[in-house]
């Protein structure tokens, strides 16, 4: 097994402080993402962060971008603002990536792919908020590339419950395997 984790690669998306907040009635909604993360550097398997954020100005929104032309319109989300910081739970750590997107994909305006092909790394371990956006969007274009992909499915958040259902159940699995942090890294061991 290790050599296969050492082509594998653990991604936290959108685990930043204005997507969190959003979660954070309920804390323990991080413990899985927490795990994760845990055991990945347990087991030497990079941990890539991955969070949205633009330019002072937002040079990088167009203004028919529907999600993004609001917040350059409000505001925020800057990449000093403390909104696209990672949040304190999960830290990286010294050498731990990251990386900074520009649209929902973790691939959009971003180097992901060539921090990821550097390291020849051909599998990616999903997780993140929201699961119909970011897990969604890095899901379908991680396909595309020909990388394995692994869907973390505890370890995904939605503001909607049932749409999360549907593509944990019904969509993720076309193009990944879908597990829970506990049988992934029961699959390390």
């Amino acid at each position: 097994m290790q050599n296969q984790n050492k082509k594998s690669a653990l991604l936290i998306m959108d685990l930043q402080n204005g997507i969190v907040s959003r979660y954070l009635e309920n804390t323990e909604v991080l413990h899985p993402f927490q795990k994760a993360v845990e055991a990945a550097r347990e087991n030497h398997i990079p941990v890539i962060f991955v969070r949205v954020g633009f330019s002072e100005g937002y040079p990088e929104v167009s203004p028919q971008n529907k999600i993004f032309s609001t917040i350059s319109k409000n505001g925020g989300m800057t990449l000093s603002d403390s909104s696209t910081q990672i949040h304190e739970s999960l830290q990286p750590i010294p050498n731990e990536p990251v990386i900074t997107k520009y649209r929902v994909s973790a691939f959009a305006g971003s180097n992901l792919e060539v921090t990821l092909r550097s390291q020849q790394i051909d599998t990616l371990v999903l997780s993140g908020i929201a699961t119909s956006g970011v897990v969604l969007s890095t899901l379908r274009e991680a396909a595309d590339k020909d990388f394995k992909i692994k869907v973390l499915a505890d370890a995904c958040l939605d503001a909607d419950p049932e749409v999360h259902r549907v593509l944990i159940e019904k969509v993720f699995p076309r193009q990944a395997d879908v597990l829970n942090v506990q049988d992934w890294i029961d699959t390390l061991t």
